[in-house]
């Protein structure tokens, strides 16, 4: 009996515990065109109110998804051809409350050289742990189909035991279009701390276990 017991311990413990840090990748491709992100990645929704799924992550309302439409082409040959990301504005910062660390990347195109900061708080707020230099290269490599029609991947890893919880876009506001923004999610605190309980539990029931059979 306390052998059944003890599997389903760890069996519940296990279902519950992080396997790793989950690495999360926005490619824009759902939020309504023209639209503020806002809570899309968040499990709420944009400004247009289509519902997204939770990743954890929300937008300050500067931060528009784009598509293209019969207007004409915004952009082309980005990572994923749906759609992109655009700083319209100051507010134009992607936040995750759960924090995140190790490698952050995005692919860019931008019409001007232009900034994009990480730091340690929420909104831009805390500790600037690094600055991402955007080159000009919209029209690079001879591409002219679109304002945005060549695009560069960068990446940087966060300084060990350093935890980010905001990218700022806002200095590259009408300059540069964003996609495949992707971060390291650092695993729920709440969830950590209820395995080391449910472990240490274990532990007593698994002592008492030897003690009652010697």
């Amino acid at each position: 009996m306390k052998s059944t017991v003890i599997a389903a311990a760890v069996a519940a413990l296990v279902s519950v515990a992080p396997a790793s840090a989950a690495i999360v990748t926005l490619d824009f491709d759902g939020p309504t065109s023209f639209a503020s992100i806002d809570q899309y990645y968040a499990g709420g929704t944009d400004g247009a109110g289509v519902s997204g799924p939770d990743l954890g992550v929300d937008f300050g309302g500067d931060a528009l998804a784009f598509q293209n439409d019969e207007l004409g082409p915004y952009f082309s040959n980005a990572p994923t051809p749906l759609g992109v990301m655009a700083p319209v504005g100051a507010s134009a910062a992607m936040n995750v409350a759960a924090g995140f660390s190790g490698e952050v990347s995005f692919a860019y195109s931008s019409t001007a050289a232009a900034e994009v900061r990480v730091w340690s708080g929420l909104d831009g707020t805390g500790a600037l742990l690094h600055t991402f230099n955007l080159a000009s290269n919209a029209q690079s490599n001879g591409c002219s189909d679109s304002p945005f029609c060549n695009w560069n991947f960068t990446s940087i890893v966060i300084g060990s035991g350093a935890v980010a919880k905001s990218i700022t876009f806002g200095d590259a506001a009408a300059l540069a279009a964003f996609d495949n923004v992707t971060v390291t999610a650092v695993p729920e605190p709440g969830t950590t701390a209820l395995m080391a309980l449910g472990l240490a539990g274990l532990g007593g029931l698994v002592a008492r276990r030897r003690k009652a059979v010697r």
